[in-house]
């Protein structure tokens, strides 16, 4: 069984590698990442993107990442800077949702409930997407502070509670898996801890029995991006595998990808990330590129003993 530190790495560089993988297959067909590598695939580019090059997903999971441990704890002010100050670098990608909220001009505690206000779709994937670096960071400080953790950051540019619902439950996994159980068994458990007022829709797309096949919403919105990422740790055995399964479904490649990688990183540890895959991993933030080397050692940080009681911001977004 990996040791914690390995599935820390695991799950930092896992979420990484799925989304610099499955990056040059957004939007494509069903199968074409097989098609292209029948078998151990490579990290290709595409799109724009170069091989091994992590998108908006991993960009802003840094960023998360950064204030969290420069800040000593959550400070959604800060957080919602460095999102922003993002957005104006000119990122080669950047969500629809994300961006009109952060770019709306209006301060943190306001944008996004704006946004939602106007908005009749504003559960967007895009707050889940990020959530790796701030479920590692909150898993020592127990389920009810990681869950409202998870609530609080998605809430700074996704002002549907939906999302913030499926954000919570990802942090609640990744920090079952940290401390060695079973992410798989606890999602019914988990599910009790949702609002009672979101449960049934995320009951129905965590079930073992859903598919992806079965969804009802695009995969841009949170609901089928972690039902996809779970079916895909489910149905498979390994973390290739896994990866394998959630570019395969075709669409939003990238963020599925990220999110599966994340939930299998920290199932199989680091170990179980093929080399190939980590060595040309890079991403890009304003003013710095980071590697694997630095995107483990950020996830170092994350987890640090002193997280078990953390500064954690309890306010709402």
């Amino acid at each position: 069984m990996p040791t914690r530190g390995r599935r820390v790495a695991g799950a930092v560089l896992g979420s990484a590698v799925g989304d610099a993988l499955g990056a040059p297959f957004e939007f494509g067909a069903p199968r074409a990442f097989s098609e292209r590598f029948p078998a151990d695939a490579t990290m290709c580019g595409g799109g724009g993107w170069e091989p091994g090059e992590a998108t908006d997903d991993t960009q802003l999971a840094v960023l998360v990442g950064l204030s969290l441990v420069e800040c000593g704890g959550l400070d959604p002010a800060d957080m919602f800077a460095r999102f922003r100050a993002w957005a104006r670098s000119e990122p080669k990608d950047i969500g629809l949702q994300t961006e009109q909220v952060l770019t709306n001009g209006l301060p943190w505690d306001r944008a996004a409930a704006a946004h939602a206000a106007t908005h009749r779709r504003a559960a967007g994937n895009g707050s889940l997407m990020r959530a790796t670096t701030s479920a590692v960071y909150f898993a020592r400080a127990g389920r009810q502070s990681t869950m409202d953790a998870a609530r609080v950051i998605s809430g700074l540019t996704h002002g549907d509670p939906s999302a913030g619902e499926g954000c919570a439950v990802y942090h609640e996994l990744i920090r079952v898996g940290l401390a060695g159980g079973d992410l798989l068994d606890a999602v019914p458990g988990t599910l009790s801890l949702i609002k009672k007022e979101h449960r049934g829709r995320w009951a129905a797309v965590l079930d073992r029995d859903w598919h992806p096949d079965l969804a009802t919403e695009s995969d841009g919105a949170v609901w089928p991006t972690l039902g996809s990422a779970l079916w895909a740790l489910r149905t498979t055995g390994d973390f290739a595998d896994a990866l394998r399964a959630a570019i395969d479904l075709g669409g939003d490649t990238d963020t599925v990808a990220a999110v599966t990688g994340g939930l299998a990183g920290v199932a199989y540890g680091l170990d179980a990330i093929p080399e190939r895959w980590l060595a040309p991993l890079h991403v890009e933030i304003p003013g710095r590129v980071l590697r694997a080397g630095d995107l483990r050692r950020l996830a170092e940080r994350l987890d640090t003993p002193a997280n078990e009681v953390p500064g954690t911001y309890t306010g709402h977004a």
